[in-house]
Order: C-alpha cells, then sequence, then structure tokens
C-alpha cells in the first residue's frame, strides 16, 4: 500500500471538520464522533503502509467500516438538511 499524501491529508482534514461538526447543534454528535474515527482510519492506513507494511492489509481492512462516516455526513445533510434556526425576537422595549 504505502505512503499516500493524499490520504494522509484528506485524514488530517477530516479532524477538524470532525470536530465542527461535533459541537454543532444542528448535526448529530455521533457524526463527529465517526468523523474523528474516520480521519484517524486514514492516518493509521498510511502509518501501517510506511513503518509496518506487512500490516497494511489488516488496517485496511478495519479502517474500512470506520471510513463510511464520510458517507453517512453527506446522507444526513441530503436528506435531513440543514436545519434553518429561528430567527432571535427582536428586542423592543
Amino acid at each position: 500500500m504505502g505512503w499516500s499524501s493524499t490520504k494522509f491529508s484528506w485524514g488530517l482534514w477530516l479532524l477538524p471538520f470532525a470536530i465542527l461538526v461535533y459541537k454543532s447543534s444542528f448535526l448529530p454528535r455521533i457524526l463527529g464522533a465517526w468523523l474523528v474515527l474516520n480521519g484517524g482510519a486514514y492516518l493509521a492506513q498510511n502509518v501501517a503502509g510506511v513503518l509496518l507494511p506487512q500490516y497494511a492489509d489488516i488496517a485496511a481492512n478495519v479502517a474500512l467500516p470506520l471510513q463510511f462516516g464520510e458517507v453517512a455526513i453527506v446522507l444526513w445533510l441530503i436528506v435531513m438538511g440543514a436545519k434553518e434556526r429561528p430567527a432571535m425576537a427582536a428586542h423592543h422595549p
């Protein structure tokens, strides 16, 4: 498998995105947690491919279900969408 700068970069990108999703109030927190695992899976695959190539296939098999976090958030946004928050009532003295 070896080194893939694309997967490494994507894994790093998913971590701050996951934090934003986790802290948001209009997306389920489970999606944010799943994206953290998804980003970690990309990073683990790259580390295994470079440092432990004999375990690269095992890492890929373990990482596969974790990498569906991206699919889950896309499906959530398509089906549920981002709900618009009600406007704050204007303060009238």
